[in-house]
């Protein structure tokens, strides 16, 4: 039968609070026993062959998923390989803009991402240097690699609101994305005119979109995305504000969810760049 954090608890532990293994109780060091794969052995006051029958049984339902905290990006990366694992490299390519190379013997496929170039194996994405991306950054490349249409950009433009099925997201966008970009830079604008400019934004000028500012990404390929600030001025009634805007055939290439991925990344690469 699986230990739970009360079995191991109330038949293992020596229940004295001793601290030793480094946490406050008895009680929170079995938590993270069973929820976090801490090694029993972390408690110094077990007899050795007690350590290894109990490691054992917790070896054995950790493998099962018994009472372990979930890691959400795992199991995500996990679901969304599969989801593009169906398709040829070729295939997407051909789809998202990719570019199919050959290296010691190996294929790949190559894409632009922001001002970089990352690389799409067998063996999961990785940037130009060999280093992997993280975890949600890949599950948002899977996605787009799975669900990447053939259509170009249209240049006609979106906010998030007039995409059908977005209105769960609307907040998000406003407290994830524009309202941090509007406290970053309010007042700034030339710092977000030079942070734009290294995350391989294009200056479309002050009077685009009727904009203080209007800048253009293209994050991937097949993907733009436009941000457009207006600055507060003094003794003007209106505040800063952000905006971005989505070219109408982005629900071709991106899930919702992967949407609010980018432009949170976007955020936080601008936010970054100006410091």
């Amino acid at each position: 039968m699986p230990l739970s954090i009360v079995d191991l608890y109330r038949k293992v532990l020596p229940r004295t609070n001793c601290r030793d293994c480094g946490f406050p109780t008895c009680f929170a060091f079995a938590s993270m026993v069973v929820s976090e794969k801490l090694p029993i052995a972390n408690c110094p006051h077990l007899a050795p062959d007690l350590v290894e029958k109990v490691q054992a049984e917790l070896d054995e339902q950790y493998a099962q998923g018994k009472w372990t905290k979930k890691d959400l990006a795992a199991d995500a990366l996990k679901w969304a390989r599969e989801r593009a694992s169906s398709m040829t490299l070729e295939a997407v390519s051909q789809r998202i803009g990719g570019k199919i190379t050959e290296e010691n013997g190996g294929q790949y496929m190559e894409i632009p991402y922001f001002t970089d170039v990352i690389r799409v194996s067998e063996r999961g994405i990785f940037r130009m240097d060999g280093a992997p991306l993280g975890r949600w950054e890949q599950v948002f490349l899977y996605n787009h690699m799975a669900q990447g249409g053939r259509t170009p950009p249209k240049g006609i433009w979106k906010a998030l609101e007039e995409i059908p099925n977005t209105v769960s997201k609307i907040v998000s966008m406003r407290e994830q994305v524009e309202t941090p970009l509007v406290e970053h830079f309010r007042g700034r604008r030339e710092d977000l005119r030079r942070a734009a400019h290294e995350a391989g934004g294009k200056d479309l000028g002050d009077s685009a979109q009727d904009a203080d500012l209007a800048i253009l990404f293209t994050p991937l390929p097949r993907i733009p995305v436009l941000l457009l600030f207006w600055d507060e001025l003094p003794g003007e009634p209106f505040g800063a504000k952000a905006k971005l805007l989505f070219d109408v055939t982005v629900t071709e290439h991106l899930d919702i969810e992967s949407i609010i991925f980018l432009s949170e990344r976007l955020r936080q690469i601008l936010c970054e760049a100006a410091g």
